[in-house]
């Protein structure tokens, strides 16, 4: 896929009279109106997607890869860990592998960029290279490579679609991220790094205070003018993003190319939602926010991307593990929309609608 062809998808919203019927069904159950809150609405953007609630074949995609600029001390461990947590997802055993077998989640750990030769056993390789650049010294990715990612994105969503699975979860995996996350939404927004900078996964101090310095000198570096936003988007995606953040914006615009929801996890696949938001503007219509992230950064993600989370948890640990844990969730909902008790069942009007 080119640029060009990238930057001219483009795919239909959300069905319009599948989410009033639904909303007109909660309306029909015997609750107060909107009892539900938020879930209410989630309830009917998934079936405006699917064409109805069921969402029990579900899949979290795990993207793993290194990113250059860990060789300017912005995080606890080396590289090195990467390529150990990927590993683990290969196996099994990670901490997504558990949380999704309670969820009742299928795992798809995929190396789009891990800094090492073989790809783990386990693990899908679609390998773009061994890892960016340390994008202090020049763009962290070309935007041939950029766009190959963003392509592994769109392709896995096809694959899972192929298979049947009717809702997909967003994770990452890569030492170095919330560095690179951050610099790109903080350069894509014009935000102050310096306040939305964050630990990651426990920075001391010192270390916070390098990696404040590195963001903030690598929006400077990149700091360029563009007439079209798009353009735009897309050359910060290269300059300051990693493979795993360009293939995320890939999987969230194949959900609305191949109509299938997706639930972002926190900052970096956040990060990945916003730029392919800005690329193609339909595929906001299938993102669903999971949780917040205490990474600063998080709220003006969501902000932008006119979501709301459903889980406030203060956590901060990838791998789509939040995403995962708002299954459980959904599958209560869902259920309730499917059984609930109706007026009607008890010779009951219903409450009317004000507003």
């Amino acid at each position: 896929m080119t640029k060009e062809e990238l930057l001219a998808i483009r795919a239909e919203r959300l069905n319009i009279e599948k989410y009033k019927e639904a909303k007109l069904k909660w309306d029909s159950l015997m609750k107060p109106i909107d009892g539900f809150g938020d879930f209410e609405e989630l309830i009917c953007q998934i079936i405006a997607i699917n064409g109805d609630i069921d969402i029990k074949k579900r899949v979290a995609m795990v993207f793993c890869s290194d990113n250059g600029i860990v060789n300017r001390g912005v995080s606890q461990c080396g590289k090195e860990m990467t390529e150990k947590v990927a590993v683990s997802l290969g196996k099994g055993i990670s901490t997504i592998n558990v949380l999704s077998k309670a969820a009742g989640a299928d795992v798809l750990a995929i190396d789009v960029g891990i800094d090492c030769e073989n790809t783990p056993s386990g693990v899908i390789n679609k390998k773009i290279k061994r890892g960016t650049n340390d994008f202090l010294n020049t763009e962290a990715m070309t935007t041939y490579d950029t766009i190959a990612a963003i392509n592994v994105g769109i392709e896995m969503v096809k694959y899972a679609k192929d298979k049947g699975y009717r809702i997909i979860a967003t994770g990452e995996m890569g030492i170095g991220n919330t560095t690179s996350s951050t610099a790109l939404l903080c350069a894509l927004s014009k935000l102050d790094s310096d306040c939305l900078t964050g630990r990651g996964a426990g920075l001391n101090d010192k270390g916070l205070e390098i990696k404040r310095a590195v963001i903030k000198d690598a929006i400077n570096k990149y700091n360029k003018e563009f007439e079209d936003d798009r353009e735009r988007s897309l050359y910060l995606l290269s300059a300051l993003g990693g493979f795993d953040i360009a293939a995320l914006a890939g999987v969230f615009i194949g959900g609305a190319i191949y109509q299938i929801p997706i639930v972002i996890d926190g900052l970096i696949a956040a990060t990945g939602a916003v730029v392919a938001k800005r690329l193609i503007e339909e595929s906001k219509d299938y993102m669903i926010a999971s949780h917040c992230s205490r990474e600063g950064a998080m709220d003006y993600a969501l902000k932008e991307l006119g979501l709301k989370a459903y889980i406030h948890g203060n956590m901060a640990l990838g791998e789509a593990t939040g995403a995962v844990m708002l299954f459980p969730l959904l599958d209560v909902m869902a259920e309730y929309y499917k059984a609930g008790t109706s007026f009607s069942d008890c010779n009951t009007e219903n409450y009317e609608r004000f507003n």
